[in-house]
């Protein structure tokens, strides 16, 4: 059983590393996509393509913070998301990274409708969908205390798990 474990923990090493070899990636798109804006006409074009940028940083955020969750998660810590207080951290640190994103995808398509007024609608459905989950978020780690509350010593064996990082 060892050995499959083990598999697995190769196996996440593997998708954290293909994460961040992605975002990286999308660091250097962003990088040169901001550069070659900056170097044309500044105007709104170069605004707009300012704003892509920064939207695709967002997603290398999101591709390096899922990397790190997974590397610390999986792999340092070996922890198994079963106890309620792992549960609300694991997905308290993915969903600040999806709220980020999505709210910075919602700022880029708002930015866009200026020129196609269309895309209005679409960044609207963005921000409601941003606070959306922020309430659900919110809702769970309510619901989630109660249940932390039931298991302390859950908490307490997180908090030596975290040691492993320092």
């Amino acid at each position: 059983m060892k050995f499959v474990l083990r598999l697995y923990a190769v196996a996440h090493v593997f998708m954290a590393l293909l994460f961040a070899g992605a975002g990286l990636m999308l660091v250097v798109s962003a990088a040169r996509a901001g550069w070659q804006a900056s170097m044309g006409q500044w105007g709104h074009a170069a605004s707009e393509a300012m704003v892509e940028a920064v939207g695709v940083l967002a997603a290398a955020v999101v591709a390096m913070q899922i990397s790190q969750t997974i590397t610390e998660e999986e792999v340092i810590r070996d922890a198994h998301i079963s106890a309620p207080t792992r549960v609300r951290r694991f997905l308290s640190r993915f969903m600040v990274v999806i709220v980020v994103a999505i709210a910075v995808e919602a700022l880029v398509t708002t930015f866009k409708a200026r020129s196609e007024p269309q895309l209005m609608l679409h960044a609207a459905a963005l921000v409601a969908s941003v606070g959306l989950l922020l309430a659900g978020w919110g809702l769970f780690i309510r619901l989630n205390r109660y249940a932390e509350e039931l298991e302390p010593e859950a908490m307490a064996e997180a908090k030596r798990e975290d040691r492993k990082l320092k």
